[in-house]
């Protein structure tokens, strides 16, 4: 029994490793910040997730309890990546910072950059 354990973390911690590393080479090599955006939010969430997944499959079994801080943990990543890369594209939209030639959705970025805030349209009117 200990050893299919032991050999489910393992696999956990060897996925999680890969989307860890696939995440930081994209980080390094993708061409704009709006490309660069995907690497962290996407591969290195769901790399930490399965470290933390074998983390806790780990100390449940060990302790015989079962282990929260690691679900906790995992909640609070899976909540706050999305929210902070889209506060990052949009801050980046916002300071204007330009597209590659090649990516799509050059149409979109104008209208955006001009749209008001909530806030600003119950100002004007």
């Amino acid at each position: 029994m200990d050893y299919i354990i032991e050999a489910i973390v393992a696999c956990f911690l060897l996925l999680g490793g890969v989307f860890m590393f696939i995440g930081s080479v994209g980080l390094v090599r993708l061409p704009d910040l709006y490309t660069r955006l995907h690497a962290p939010t996407k591969a290195t969430t769901l790399g930490i997730a399965c470290i933390l997944l074998a983390s806790t499959i780990m100390f449940s079994i060990k302790n015989g309890t079962l282990s929260v801080h690691e679900w906790l943990i995992t909640l609070f990543l899976l909540i706050t990546a999305p929210v902070t890369a889209n506060m990052i594209a949009k801050t980046a939209l916002h300071h204007e910072i330009k597209m590659l030639k090649r990516s799509k959705g050059h149409d979109l970025m104008e209208p955006a950059r001009h749209r008001a805030a909530p806030c600003q349209k119950k100002e004007q009117e």
